[in-house]
């Protein structure tokens, strides 16, 4: 937006619209409205589906109303982020990983700056699965990935456009202090699903306890985020496993208490087996001063860097055997600790959120011609 009369700069009216799964709201969020309510700026507006809970009070929020067409659930909910656009009028409209709305906000309202953020590989989502998908959407809107690695996979295949990468923030100003004597406790933090690799931690704690008795395993976690998390048969399978290892299953807990028990325990362990497109938990753990352990699947190897010892879930003498370096030697961990911890500084918010903002400045100045963002 121009500068008004007196060259004061308003803030611009952003409307960032979550993908219809995610629920704006402190004990329902997901990654993505985590760090959307992470970097939230003056003058923005959320909108999204209505949480079953309260929704963050310190962010702007409007759900998305129900409209009563003949569509699909997902066409009802385009027509009710369409009539939100039309309300609030925004500047500049945010879409969170979802190439298929953020298409269709483009034709309908061709003149409103649009970015569509994506956490996830676009090559397996509705309207970014082709080269010629991707294509169009670079050249109608300005696309962010938040990882190297995911921009990538979008320009795979002989894709052209200008794709830039602004990586998720963690808000090192409000996480919970590092414990200055941390529990002898290993543990791992999300989705209890075979993806994460969470068996080959069970598996590895199976094989470590018994030579370790002064040390305990915990798992955090549910198939899904949220209390309502279905039992899976992964699960059903990994319980007995899990209580046969020594292992504490904790079930779903709200990010506050994720962070907490981050923030005490002497290794977090992130063994994905997929291709992380970024990897908020190992940077979360970095940021709460713990040791960390992860894969190099994706993009984790582009936010631990140095600061994280690596071992592949599907190698399990290789994970033990990382694991039980750290657990054997108090400095490596304090070392590996003190790197983590610098290593997050390059991602706090206070480093990224300016950036977006600068990026949002940028898009609304050239619009509509997004080539025109293209990275040095």
């Amino acid at each position: 937006m121009p500068a008004p009369a007196g060259g004061i700069a308003q803030p611009l009216r952003v409307m960032t619209v979550l993908p219809p799964r995610e629920r704006f709201a402190p004990q329902e969020a997901g990654a993505i409205a985590l760090l959307v309510h992470r970097m939230a700026a003056e003058g923005e507006v959320v909108v999204g589906s209505a949480p079953q809970t309260a929704p963050y009070a310190d962010v702007p929020f409007a759900p998305v109303p129900d409209c009563l067409f003949p569509f699909s659930r997902m066409g009802r909910y385009r027509a009710g982020v369409a009539r939100l656009l039309r309300t609030f009028r925004p500047d500049l409209v945010e879409v969170h990983n979802r190439p298929d709305l953020a298409w269709a906000i483009s034709q309908r309202f061709p003149h409103v700056p649009l970015a569509l953020v994506l956490h996830n590989d676009p090559c397996g989502m509705r309207a970014g699965k082709t080269p010629q998908e991707r294509t169009a959407l670079a050249r109608k809107m300005a696309v962010v990935c938040v990882s190297d690695w995911l921009r990538a996979r979008f320009l795979e295949q002989g894709v052209h456009g200008a794709v830039t990468v602004l990586p998720n923030a963690l808000d090192l100003a409000v996480l919970p202090p590092p414990a200055p004597v941390r529990e002898p406790v290993v543990l791992f933090a999300g989705r209890v699903v075979a993806d994460k690799g969470v068996d080959a931690f069970v598996q590895a704690c199976a094989t470590l306890l018994p030579r370790h008795p002064t040390w305990q395993a915990r798992i955090i976690g549910a198939d899904r985020f949220g209390p309502n998390s279905p039992q899976t048969e992964f699960l059903n399978t990994l319980v007995p496993q899990a209580l046969a290892a020594g292992v504490h299953m904790a079930g779903y807990q709200p990010h506050a208490q994720v962070l907490q028990a981050m923030s005490h325990a002497a290794i977090v362990v992130v063994p994905s087996r997929w291709s992380e497109p970024f990897g908020m938990a190992a940077l979360e753990a970095m940021g709460c001063g713990a040791a960390v352990v992860t894969s190099r699947n994706g993009g984790l190897p582009g936010v631990a860097g140095e600061a994280a010892l690596y071992a592949s879930p599907d190698d399990l003498p290789g994970l033990v055997a990382v694991l039980e370096r750290l657990m054997s030697d108090a400095g490596l961990r304090a070392r590996m600790a003190q790197a983590g911890r610098a290593r997050a500084r390059l991602f706090d918010s206070a480093v990224i959120r300016p950036k977006r903002q600068a990026f949002h400045a940028r898009l609304v100045q050239v619009w509509p011609h997004v080539a025109a963002l293209a990275q040095a």
